[in-house]
């Protein structure tokens, strides 16, 4: 039995890996969710087996703080499972939080943030519109790892934010980061802010956005919570920067 199942998971990986190389080119490309989840319907049944496979390798990888390595499953988990919010979760925490850390400088931290940033926002919300858990990682995301001083390279994330939304402001091409001015407008009319180069006040937005979707009380209070949070963070910011 212990033979059977160790030539299913070896085979289930090669499937999984041919299927996989297929689907980082196409990512690249900006494949459409329906040839994502295409690619790997040739598994049928074993499907959620080999997903099963590459979830345990993925802890084990994990365990030995082999996190690039764990990235490239990650990203496989996010073509097999696309409308899993764990999944997107996952990917995109090991990208910002693992990956950021293990690098030189902060500029390059940033770029790690940034991608996860985008997982979220780009791709696991484009496929999955009304997940609120994805909401909720995403202003989690502003709010806790660009907004707090929890790592050293904060101060730069916070930079390189207003950075983009000075772009994007000038430009006035709030659709580049997937933003719409009418709901911008609508948070600054409801908080009396209007400093969007100001990280938390992304993290409201999208915590927002989140709210409309949540339908359990623990996802409500986590979005809440974050909302409440960030006004506090960013009052003490603006507070602080009038001081100086």
């Amino acid at each position: 039995m212990n033979r059977f199942l160790a030539v299913f998971a070896a085979l289930s990986l090669a499937c999984v890996a041919a299927a996989g190389q297929f689907m980082l080119k196409s990512r690249r490309e900006r494949t459409s969710p329906a040839v994502a989840e295409g690619a790997f319907a040739a598994l049928g049944a074993f499907r959620s087996m080999a997903a099963e496979v590459i979830w345990f390798r993925a802890d084990r990888l994990q365990d030995e703080g082999r996190y690039v390595e764990l990235q490239q499953l990650a990203s496989l988990l996010t073509f097999m499972e696309p409308h899993t919010s764990e999944v997107w979760s996952f990917a995109a925490w090991n990208l910002a939080y693992n990956v950021s850390i293990m690098m030189p400088t902060h500029e390059d931290r940033w770029r790690w943030v940034y991608a996860g940033l985008k997982l979220l926002r780009d791709e696991g919300l484009r496929i999955n519109p009304k997940d609120a858990v994805i909401y909720r990682e995403l202003a989690w995301m502003f709010q806790l790892k660009i907004g707090a001083n929890l790592d050293l390279a904060a101060d730069t994330y916070r930079q390189k934010w207003k950075e983009i939304v000075e772009d994007v402001d000038k430009r006035n091409a709030w659709g580049e980061i997937a933003m719409d001015r009418e709901k911008m407008a609508q948070i600054e009319k409801l908080t009396g802010f209007s400093d969007w180069r100001e990280s938390t006040l992304s993290a409201i937005y999208w915590a927002s956005e989140g709210l409309k979707f949540a339908e359990e009380e623990s996802d409500r209070r986590f979005l809440e919570n974050i909302i409440r949070q960030s006004l506090a963070m960013y009052k003490k910011r603006m507070d602080s920067k009038t001081l100086r």
